[in-house]
Order: structure tokens, then C-alpha cells, then sequence
């Protein structure tokens, strides 16, 4: 290697950078190509680990928990960014090589390790109590509470509950601030904690539907989410509140604060339609392999692709009523009893029958509209994340700069939960429930094609966004292909070609919806 960093924050970075193809590989997706670049992140990253361990056993004989405004850093190097402590490039390289486990080897298991371990670190550097006002307060701050969302999101990738209290009275350490944005930090940790406890809400509700118990507090939590949510989306709409006077920000720190608002937004609808994903679809499960908190349709792809045809072709022939009870064949198919059993519940199938009607706090019209709305957000929100602007001549930078990924995909359970919505959307559209409401029946037919079409662009959006992450990091192709396969048997009319998705013009009004023949490769 030419190049090989001293501090491990830079190696961890550098382990990401490795990944995004170089504007002068011609064949960029070629396995000669995607090799060459995973064995250079690869090296980087272990590099980075192996810093980051001497970078401990110099510290071990040191207390830097202790504040002390005027020490020097006790690591003998100088520091790899002007605002940040030496002493916290170790936990920050941890970090950055939690989302380099999941995005680009989805090793999980490495993820949550990393995740553990800067936690650990964290609080022993008492950086959960920092009160202290110093120069180096804010990184400490972001060093934190970016510590404190890592660990959460390896909770929300896997669907499993949290081992440390949200709102833990003993973290104390004050939300860092954008000159830009002073709430950004705040809605940023707040929309984190409401998606991980919509995702402890999914499995409190699978356990009791199956059980039949428990069923009034796991409504009332889905009220409590619901108001939650609807909360910070208040927040969210307001304009930023300056920290500072106009004009004193920097350019990263402007851009850094945007894309913190537009993950916010991303991650907020996706926990909204977790919340109501079950009473909007059942949990029908669509998808063909396990993605985030999203059950598995089937193992036997080819047996799916028949079934699901016949179902469709059923349901539209018997011309459905506008009721969730309409969804009835997607239901028998996947033996889910009339839209209260979970399609990935373990319960006896002897259990399940009976009339069974648990009475929900909202009604299955407003929990997909609230879903309609989450999905179609979502898929607009990546399109605001900034473009990177990479050091290139002026002739090259724009062809490159809308290849470069946009961000790490620290969210990409995100766009699979969108995906879900709209695809779910579409079926129940396609056999005519979903939008349509006595109110103005005379526009059904015209409303039905205008929803088809948000949702078909929507989902064309994901796709994008998918493919943009997966230029550089592979553990996203399944994500990508799944959703590519599932949008080529909805819109056929369309094609795509190594990821793009070409529009060929159609009278969405017209749709022949006789054609459904399940979910490509």
C-alpha cells in the first residue's frame, strides 16, 4: 500500500473510501474491479483495528475520564482533525467500522461487536456524564450520542431488544448543536429512539396476536408511538432555529446539518409505518429473502411466482369490496387469519382459527394512508440527501459526483420498509382496495391510477437509492435486487439495466393487471 494512515480514525475512513470507485476505472462493477477495492478496504479496516488496540494499551496506564481542560493528548501523535481529542479517534474508528461490517461485509455479528465495544469505551471515558464546558466539549458531545445511536441501530437492524435503558437518567451529556441547526442533534436521537421502540413494538404485537394476550397495553403502545411520531414530525417541519448568526457556519457543517434532517425524516416514517405496517397489511410477507424486521415469503422461489398468480388473478375476478377483508386470498395463501395473525408468527396453525377480532386503535383505511405517506416520503428524502463533491477536474465532476454513493447507509432498513409499503400498496390498489372511499367514489378510477403512478415512481426512487449504496457497498445488492425483482413483476412495462430504471410511456389507467407471474431474481 502507498498510502497507509498513523491514526485509526483515518484508517476506519479510509476503509470506506477504498470502496466508491475511482473516477478513472473505466469498468468500475467489473470483479476484477470490486475485488481490488474490498481487499484495500479490507486492509485498511484491519489496520484500523490493530491501531485502535495499541491505542488502548498506551492509554491503560493513563485516566482520561477524569476532565481536565488543559491536558495534552497522552497518544504521541497530533491530531488526525483539528476539533477532535486524539484520545477519541480510537472509539470514533469503532464506529465507522460498525456500518463498514454491515454495508459492505454484513458480518452482524461484527457490527454489533464494534458497536458494544465503543460503547463500552464511551462510558468509560465517562463521555455519557460529560458536563464540562472545554474546547474540545462539542466533539465529546457528538462522540456520545454518535456512540448511543451506533449501539441502537445494531438493535434495529436485528430486531432485537435493546441491552441499555433509552432515556438512561444517567446519560447526561447534552445533545450536541449545529450553528445551523440547533435541534438537528435532538431530532436526530429522538427519531432513533421512537424507530427502535416501534421495532420492540412489531415483536410485542406478534406475541400477542399469537397468544391472544396482552393485546390492550400492546394498543395503547401503539398509541403512545403514533403520538410519539406524529411529535417529532412537528419538530421536523419547523425551520431550523440558528445557533449561531447567520453566516458563521461552514460549508461541511451547513451540508452535515441537512443530511442529519433528511435522515431524521427517513427514519421517522419508517418507524410510522412500522407502527402501522401490521394493521395497514398484515404482515404479509412479500419479500423472498430476510431483510431488517420483514418476514420471508417463501424458500421455494419457483412456488411462489405460481401461487401468487393465481391469487391475484382471483382476488380481481371476485372484484373486491374497499375493505382490508378484501385481501382475504393474500391471507389464505400465507395463512394469515383475517389481518390478525403475523405472517412470520411460530403459533400453531389450530390457534389461529376462530373468530378473532382484536378492535385496534385505528382502522385499517388510516394505517394505510399513514403508510402511503411514510413510503412515498421516504423515497423522495433520499433524492435530498448532498451529493458528495469530490476533487475533480471541473469537466469530470459531474458525471462522476451522481455515481459516488451519498452517504454510509446507516438506514437502509429504511428503504426496505418503504419498499414493503408501496409494493403492498400496489397489490392492494391492483385488486381495488387501499384508496378508495364512499366520499368520492365517482374518482376512484382516476385516484387508483394517480396513487399507482406515485407509487411506481416511488419505488423507481428506492431503486435508485439502493443502487447508488450498492456501488460501493455490496452487502446492499440483495437489498437492491430484491426490490428490482419484486418492481420488474409490478410494472413490467418498465425495464432496468444494471440498476437504472427506465420509464417506457403507459396509460397507468389501463393497466393490465391480468399479468401478475411473482418476483424476479
Amino acid at each position: 500500500m502507498l498510502y497507509v494512515p498513523i491514526s485509526p480514525l483515518s484508517l476506519a475512513v479510509s476503509a470506506i473510501l477504498a470502496l466508491i470507485p475511482h473516477p478513472g476505472d473505466l469498468e468500475p462493477l467489473s470483479e476484477e474491479s470490486v475485488i481490488q477495492r474490498r481487499a484495500y478496504a479490507h486492509t485498511f479496516a484491519t489496520l484500523a483495528s490493530s491501531k485502535a488496540e495499541e491505542d488502548w494499551d498506551f492509554e491503560s496506564s493513563c485516566d482520561l475520564s477524569q476532565p481536565r481542560p488543559n491536558q495534552q493528548p497522552s497518544i504521541p501523535r497530533g491530531r488526525f482533525h483539528d476539533y477532535t481529542p486524539v484520545e477519541l479517534e480510537s472509539l470514533l474508528a469503532l464506529l465507522v467500522l460498525s456500518v463498514y461490517e454491515y454495508a459492505q461485509r454484513g458480518n452482524v455479528l461484527k457490527m454489533k461487536s464494534r458497536a458494544r465495544q465503543a460503547l463500552s469505551i464511551a462510558m468509560d471515558k465517562s463521555l455519557d456524564r460529560w458536563m464540562v464546558e472545554d474546547g474540545d466539549s462539542e466533539a465529546r458531545r457528538r462522540a456520545w450520542w454518535m456512540t448511543y445511536y451506533c449501539f441502537i441501530q445494531c438493535s434495529i437492524v436485528n430486531a432485537t431488544p435493546l441491552t441499555i435503558t433509552i432515556n438512561d437518567p444517567e446519560f447526561k451529556t447534552p445533545y450536541p448543536t449545529f450553528s445551523s441547526d440547533k435541534e438537528g442533534w435532538s431530532i436526530l436521537i429522538q427519531t432513533q429512539q421512537l424507530l427502535v421502540s416501534a421495532t420492540q413494538y412489531i415483536t410485542d404485537l406478534d406475541r400477542a396476536i399469537s397468544s391472544r394476550t396482552k393485546l390492550d397495553s400492546v394498543f395503547r403502545e401503539m398509541q403512545r408511538l403514533d403520538t410519539w411520531a406524529k411529535s417529532i414530525l412537528a419538530q421536523v417541519d419547523r425551520l431550523p432555529t440558528l445557533a449561531d448568526e447567520p453566516g458563521k457556519s461552514n460549508y461541511g457543517e451547513i451540508t452535515t446539518a441537512k443530511s442529519v434532517r433528511a435522515m431524521s425524516t427517513i427514519k421517522l416514517n419508517s418507524a410510522h409505518i412500522k407502527i402501522h405496517r401490521f394493521r395497514a397489511f398484515s404482515d404479509i410477507p412479500i419479500f423472498i429473502k430476510k431483510h431488517c424486521d420483514l418476514a420471508v415469503a417463501y424458500t421455494d422461489e419457483s412456488k411462489s411466482h405460481t401461487e401468487l398468480n393465481a391469487v391475484v388473478t382471483q382476488a380481481e375476478t371476485e372484484n373486491p369490496s374497499c375493505s382490508c377483508s378484501s385481501l382475504k386470498p393474500f391471507q389464505d395463501l400465507f395463512s394469515v387469519e383475517p389481518s390478525f395473525q403475523p405472517a412470520n408468527s411460530n403459533a400453531d396453525s389450530s390457534a389461529t382459527q376462530g373468530s378473532f377480532s382484536p378492535d385496534f386503535p385505528y382502522s385499517c383505511q388510516d394505517s394505510t394512508k399513514i403508510c402511503y405517506r411514510a413510503a412515498i416520503t421516504i423515497s423522495k428524502m433520499f433524492e435530498s440527501l448532498p451529493i458528495p463533491q469530490p476533487l475533480q477536474p471541473l469537466h469530470q465532476q459531474q458525471l462522476y459526483r451522481e455515481n459516488l454513493p451519498r452517504t454510509m447507509p446507516s438506514f437502509a432498513c429504511c428503504l426496505m420498509q418503504s419498499s414493503y409499503a408501496m409494493l403492498m400498496l400496489f397489490y392492494k390498489a391492483r385488486v381495488g382496495v387501499g384508496f378508495c372511499s364512499g366520499s368520492d367514489e365517482q374518482n376512484t378510477e382516476r385516484s387508483l391510477a394517480e396513487h399507482i403512478n406515485e407509487l411506481r415512481h416511488g419505488l423507481r426512487r428506492t431503486i435508485t437509492a439502493a443502487s447508488n449504496y450498492s456501488q460501493a457497498f455490496e452487502a446492499l445488492n440483495g437489498m437492491r435486487d430484491e426490490i428490482r425483482g419484486a418492481y420488474e413483476t409490478a410494472f413490467p412495462e418498465d425495464f432496468m439495466d444494471d440498476g437504472d430504471v427506465t420509464a417506457v410511456p403507459v396509460d397507468i389507467s389501463n393497466i393490465d393487471v391480468g399479468g401478475f407471474t411473482g418476483y424476479g431474481n
